[in-house]
């Protein structure tokens, strides 16, 4: 099974700048040091979130991005599908062709478990998560650790 970086990445990413959505426009700077993730890496992702509609990017002085549309409408599996990402747990990516351009024993089990998870990330929202009192700690917790960096 492979979630890659770069979907959670994403999530992360889109979480960050859902947390903190009413400050307006939330730069890439920002959300780079509160989540630990590279700023050109980053701007790679939020391209790809961007162009799939699931944010909206602001230019100029204050800009940044923002999440295009409710919270309660994009799902975990809708974003890291948007980064070309998924949850595979199969050998052959799904294509049926895992052993000598056969189908395996296992073939089925494991796409099936593929669509399980699919699911359960497919039920899950930013508004779910956003919701969540964990989350919301760690967010508070970031953004003293990022208020204090600065005045350093």
């Amino acid at each position: 099974m492979r979630l890659t970086t770069k979907g959670r990445y994403a999530v992360t990413a889109m979480l960050d700048i859902a947390l903190h959505r009413q400050r307006g426009p939330i730069s890439v700077v920002d959300i780079a040091q509160r989540q630990g993730i590279s700023a050109a890496y980053l701007e790679q992702l939020l391209a790809k979130l961007k162009k799939a509609g699931l944010l909206l990017s602001v230019r100029g002085p204050g800009g940044g991005y923002q999440v295009e549309g409710p919270l309660e409408s994009i799902s975990v599996s809708s974003i890291i599908t948007a980064v070309g990402d998924g949850v595979d747990a199969t050998r052959c990516h799904g294509s049926g062709d895992c052993q000598d351009g056969h189908q395996c024993l296992t073939h089925d089990l494991w796409a099936e478990l593929s669509g399980e998870i699919d699911g359960f990330l497919t039920r899950i929202s930013l508004a779910d998560l956003v919701g969540r009192q964990d989350v919301r700690n760690v967010a508070d917790r970031q953004d003293r650790q990022l208020i204090h960096t600065r005045h350093l």
